[in-house]
């Protein structure tokens, strides 16, 4: 009689997949709100709101992003301001196509993440520091959520 799994058996990429769905979804949800987001209306700011824009939230979503898997992907641990600046990224396609280039990074980088115990490495960080690749990730991906809610207001 083979062994039995219940509900309650992950596989050993259970929570690299998990936090790579998040990410994916973080992406999905970015290219909506630009799609729903006027040219005119990309960069401007109410005079109500002390809030970015639209398009800078969405853009430092991106690069909160783009920061963490560039520098885990290349050891690059640039911040993208240059290259996203609202006179490269001007219209909503634009920053779509900037969005799916983020997106390819991070699916590069969940690729390398054998299974969820190399979430426990320490990895350096710009600072010097060494910390637990989970830590960098999860905190990741709750401040690319921040900006993006941000967007969404």
């Amino acid at each position: 009689m083979g062994e039995k799994q219940n509900a309650q058996t992950f596989g050993p990429r259970f929570i690299v997949e998990s936090l790579d769905r998040e990410f994916a979804r973080l992406y999905l949800r970015s290219c909506r709100i630009i799609e729903n987001t006027s040219q005119d209306l990309l960069y401007a700011r109410e005079a109500t709101r002390h809030l970015p824009s639209t398009g800078e939230s969405v853009l430092r979503s991106a690069a909160a992003i783009e920061r963490t898997f560039g520098g885990l992907t290349s050891n690059l641990w640039d911040d993208p301001f240059e290259w996203t600046l609202p006179e490269h990224l001007s219209t909503p396609a634009l920053v779509i196509e900037h969005l799916g280039e983020v997106d390819v990074l991070r699916r590069r980088a969940f690729e390398s993440f054998s299974d969820d115990a190399c979430l426990l490495k320490h990895v350096a960080t710009p600072t010097g520091e060494t910390r637990p690749l989970i830590d960098l990730l999860l905190e990741t991906l709750v401040r690319a959520a921040e900006f993006q809610g941000q967007a969404a207001l």
